[in-house]
């Protein structure tokens, strides 16, 4: 078992050098910064574009979301061709699925993008109602909403990812010493924490100090995509007042709570449960009365005049 033991710990320290080695060879021969930046720029594009696109593909299956019919909805297609003819987006198919509480979501873009509908949606909303999520969904997908999201994420994935690629030589040489001294002391099953977990641990506490800066500034980013698409929506169905009202039903109806995915929700109702900072989606009061705001006053009607 000592054998063992000062074999695995050369093993893993050969590795180690050897990407040891590989990074004195880089950090003599640096690139070209632009070099760099582009490449890193390319690969996270190239990767959000792959998983964007697979995006709706991928989210209508884990839904088991079926398309609607035009022949059961007509009026439905009616109102989503006219509000596609008056947005920079094609005309989506409208998916229905069971989201265990009323409400959409949208993914993809404006071409070969997809509106998900909770079946909910169809009883409970007027088609004004109606028309009003679905141009606000439209407005998400006019305005690359789902992309730019995928990107960040992306983006943050790949900085991890290269941060973990020049701590690997260190990590390789604990985890080398870790499973060493395991053989050593006659028990290579021991699953303890060691060397290895400890600095894992240390670097996701860095890590997680410095991400929570972007993830902050990710959802104001998404709070304000809210309130865009609430105002891009209203401006082609011209009728605030309609899209106040689904989001009511929408917040009244709900009652489970949301995983990852309410970053594509029409609403967020979790955000009374936290604090706005950290919420996908601004207050549901706060959009209410922005919609509200946006109502134009009837104009004043002219007196009558007395009859003679």
């Amino acid at each position: 078992m000592i054998l063992v033991g000062v074999a695995t710990l050369l093993v893993y320290t050969g590795i180690a050098l050897a990407g040891f080695q590989l990074l004195q060879y880089l950090a003599a021969n640096q690139p070209n910064p632009l070099v760099l930046v582009v490449t890193f720029a390319a690969v996270a594009v190239l990767g959000a574009y792959v998983a964007y696109r697979r995006g709706v593909v991928r989210l209508a299956a884990s839904l088991n979301a079926t398309e609607l019919p035009r022949d059961r909805a007509p009026a439905v297609y009616r109102r989503l061709q006219g509000l596609c003819a008056q947005m920079s987006v094609e005309q989506p198919p409208i998916l229905l699925t069971d989201l265990d509480s009323p409400n959409a979501l949208s993914v993809g873009g404006p071409r070969r993008g997809a509106i998900i509908l909770d079946r909910g949606l169809l009883t409970i909303l007027t088609i004004e109602e109606l028309e009003g999520i679905l141009a606000h969904e439209l407005a998400h997908m006019e305005q690359y909403d789902t992309f730019l999201n995928t990107l960040a994420i992306t983006v943050t994935r790949l900085l991890v990812g290269v941060v973990y690629l020049f701590l690997l030589p260190v990590l390789l040489v604990l985890v080398g010493i870790d499973r060493a001294t395991d053989w050593i002391a006659g028990e290579p099953q021991r699953r303890s924490i060691g060397l290895a977990d400890l600095f894992q641990y240390g670097i996701s506490i860095v890590l997680v100090s410095v991400l929570s800066v972007f993830t902050l500034l990710f959802l104001a980013h998404s709070r304000r995509q809210e309130y865009r698409a609430d105002q891009r929506a209203i401006s082609v169905t011209n009728d605030p007042q309609a899209l106040a009202r689904a989001l009511s039903k929408i917040h009244r109806a709900t009652e489970h709570n949301r995983d990852l995915a309410s970053l594509l929700y029409t609403h967020d109702d979790q955000h009374r449960q936290r604090h706005p900072l950290f919420s996908t989606h601004p207050p549901l009061e706060d959009r209410i009365d922005r919609l509200l705001a946006e109502q134009q006053e009837p104009p004043a009607q002219p007196p009558r005049q007395p009859r003679r």
